[in-house]
């Protein structure tokens, strides 16, 4: 029988090691920033929003109404009402994504307990609005782009959505729609306006979290002169092209399809590039929210 040599096995045990060790850290990374996103959506709600009577959208909006008409603690609301959708999300979604939202309603939970008897930040209804809505949107922005979930209406949005004729984002809406009607007449309409504004600033920063500040775009160009684009941006972007090979539907000739990745601030100068050596040329752009692997770093241009 031949024997595997012992180098081949201690490479392998040495490979085993170092992936068991890449996993630990990236479980870290993930439960650290699970940590860091609760504490400061528990922040924006306690130094900002609730002091000042304005509410998020979701489970936390009923939970700051229910706290305001009950004088209970805010965490409590939170917690008690997740826990259906963490049953749900793990029987849904799986055990990961579960636990990962249990660790981050637990500890937003706790945030807002220990915070709510601090003194506020601002008083200033405006910037309350404007301030806790980032610092909520950046807080809950890291905590899904680690995998979790600060509130289960996400959750409770796609299970109706397969029985219901409403996408996902409208059945949100509905429900928001109806969180802040009832804001209003608990704390007043204008209050239920400055949470609709604190709300929409938070989606905002929500998206600009998950999909990053350099976000990335693809670009597809065909053009009969694929070669002379291609090098130029390769040569003016420091970018680097892939050559498709496409059919004309129409005519049936064959056609070279360029497709590249660049960030958003280098679409304008693509656009240029395109139009100076070929404007017959055919040009779509389209948002990547990720990009990883291949070879996406900028290239040095000599």
């Amino acid at each position: 029988m031949n024997q595997v040599p012992k180098e081949m096995i201690l490479t392998a045990q040495q490979q085993q090691q170092k992936h068991r060790r890449i996993t630990a850290a990236k479980l870290i990374k993930q439960v650290l920033f699970i940590i860091l996103g609760s504490i400061l959506m528990g922040v924006g709600l306690e130094e900002f929003l609730v002091p000042n009577k304005v509410l998020d959208g979701g489970i936390v909006g009923i939970s700051i109404i229910l706290s305001h008409l009950t004088g209970m603690s805010l965490g409590i609301f939170i917690f008690l009402l997740n826990i259906p959708f963490l049953y749900i999300g793990y029987k849904q979604i799986g055990k990961t994504f579960a636990l990962s939202t249990l660790l981050g309603i637990t500890v937003l939970s706790v945030t807002t307990s220990l915070l709510h008897n601090v003194p506020v930040i601002t008083d200033d209804l405006l910037l309350a609005t404007v301030f806790g809505g980032i610092t909520l949107g950046v807080g809950v922005g890291i905590v899904i782009r680690y995998g979790g979930s600060l509130d289960g209406t996400e959750i409770m949005s796609i299970l109706l959505n397969k029985r219901m004729p409403f996408s996902v984002g409208e059945i949100i809406m509905f429900f928001n729609i109806f969180i802040f009607g009832t804001a209003g007449f608990v704390f007043g309409f204008d209050r239920a306006m400055y949470s609709l504004m604190a709300y929409f600033i938070a989606y905002k920063t929500i998206d600009i979290v998950i999909t990053g500040l350099n976000e990335s775009k693809s670009a597809w160009i065909i053009s009969e002169k694929h070669e002379i684009i291609g090098d130029a941006i390769l040569a003016r972007l420091g970018r680097g092209v892939t050559y498709l090979k496409g059919e004309g539907a129409y005519t049936g000739d064959d056609k070279k399809v360029i497709f590249c990745v660049i960030t958003r601030l280098e679409e304008a100068k693509l656009k240029s590039i395109v139009e100076e050596l070929d404007g017959s040329a055919f040009l779509a752009v389209a948002n990547i929210s990720e990009v990883r692997g291949g070879r996406f770093k900028k290239m040095s241009i000599h």
